[in-house]
């Protein structure tokens, strides 16, 4: 084989080669990883049993470790090479092994059985913190686990420096509490020493708060700079991303908003929109694995118009309840049902309005496609010319699918047949 060729050279490599045995390597890794992580999930629910826990106390971090560490296991094994799966994946490990570890905490230190290895639960406990902050780095390295500037990669090596010196700080004063037998739980089975620290911890905490802060606005900015660069499949990865940590967010804000001390209920409720940040992994992994890249603008259209619609409709449902209430003294349920009926009256010409202007700021090729099609609708109505018709909806069909291929049959004259090349 000559030397000109290395392409044809790198695919006729025979078996067992470095790069063979480094992706058999890594799927091996990946195998381990995933059947540790399933026995972890399983010991989830005897240990909840034991520890007498209700379900509002860790488990929606418990089920929402599981998309994020199900991504990573796909990433890492369709791009072993790319960081960001097996990031994914500690963060998804690092959550579950924190909520096993608090219910074998309660169950050794509050419930008074003393089980073995029970200090280890409390160091295992507080990884959940080290495992959030591992986003970051995702973040960082979205979407192929690479760093074009030496400058960045300064920068990632710092942080990850601070981040393995903040955990093993983080060891120490666990081991100081276990050591002065400080070991009470709070409501979420952590160390009250630790999640309301005090003295020399209590310091390092701040000390990298007042590091990692900046980081993470600099990683977020750099993507922000790199959308407003980026074309054609890089910036639909980017929205990807951009979609899932709107929504994570807004989901996470609203369920902080729940106060400490509110009913079951209440609680159960921010349970079930915190599990909005389960779309944050789904988002990275579309992106990363580029499976339908392009219906992103669909979604975020579709996403803002019923939500901009039920907001609208919820206004004017409440406004004219009131009206008729509070203004003209309306106290019966016809009033209600007017009000219903009006609001269900204006949803449909609502949504295609509304619809409309979002498509036209936010997906727009189905806008201007919707357009071509209404246009060629309004000349159909005065065509008399079959020829001009047919080349006609070739053109439109071209311009709203762009397909590959375009063939028109007429059954006067089977034999025409209009090409278009590739779109």
């Amino acid at each position: 084989m000559s030397e000109a060729d290395p392409a044809i050279g790198a695919s006729t490599a025979p078996a067992g080669t470095g790069g063979e045995r480094a992706r058999l390597s890594s799927r091996s890794v990946a195998l381990a990883s995933a059947i540790l992580f399933a026995l972890l999930a399983v010991a989830w629910a005897p240990l909840w049993l034991l520890a007498r826990q209700s379900p509002l106390v860790n488990g929606g971090e418990a089920l929402g470790a599981i998309p994020f560490a199900v991504v990573g296991l796909v990433i890492a094994r369709r791009q072993p090479r790319n960081p960001i799966g097996w990031l994914l994946f500690g963060i998804g490990g690092c959550l579950l092994l924190s909520v096993d570890s608090g219910f074998y905490a309660v169950i050794s230190y509050r419930l008074g059985h003393h089980l073995p290895l029970a200090p280890v639960a409390l160091f295992l406990y507080e990884l959940w913190g080290p495992g959030l902050l591992l986003f970051a780095l995702v973040i960082l390295l979205f979407p192929d686990g690479t760093l074009p500037s030496r400058f960045a990669r300064g920068i990632l090596w710092a942080f990850a420096a601070g981040l393995v010196l903040f955990t093993a700080a983080l060891a120490a004063a666990v081991a100081q509490a276990i050591a002065g037998h400080h070991l009470g739980l709070d409501a979420y089975d952590g160390l009250v020493v630790i999640d309301r620290a005090t003295g020399w911890f209590a310091h390092v905490q701040a000390a990298f708060g007042v590091v990692g802060a900046p980081f993470v606005v600099w990683c977020v900015a750099r993507q922000v700079l790199g959308w407003r660069r980026a074309s054609g499949e890089r910036r639909q990865q980017l929205k990807w991303l951009a979609s899932g940590v709107t929504v994570a967010v807004a989901c996470l804000v609203l369920g902080l908003l729940v106060p400490a001390d509110a009913s079951a209920a209440e609680r159960a409720a921010a349970n079930v929109i915190a599990f909005g940040i389960l779309a944050l992994p789904v988002c990275i992994g579309v992106a990363v694995l580029r499976y339908r890249l392009y219906e992103i603008d669909q979604i975020i259209s579709r996403t803002l118009a019923y939500t901009i619609v039920t907001g609208l409709l919820i206004g004017v449902y409440a406004g004219l309840v009131l009206l008729t209430t509070q203004v003209f003294r309306v106290h019966t349920p016809v009033a209600v049902a007017a009000s219903t009926l009006a609001a269900a009256a204006l949803f449909s010409p609502l949504r295609r309005r509304i619809q409309n202007i979002v498509d036209r700021r936010f997906n727009r090729s189905r806008y201007d496609a919707e357009r071509t099609v209404a246009a060629f609708a309004a000349r159909l109505k005065d065509a008399v010319n079959l020829d001009s018709v047919r080349d006609d909806l070739a053109v439109v069909v071209q311009q709203a699918l762009e397909p590959a291929h375009l063939s028109v049959w007429l059954s006067q004259r089977p034999d025409w047949e209009t090409h278009a090349g590739p779109g």
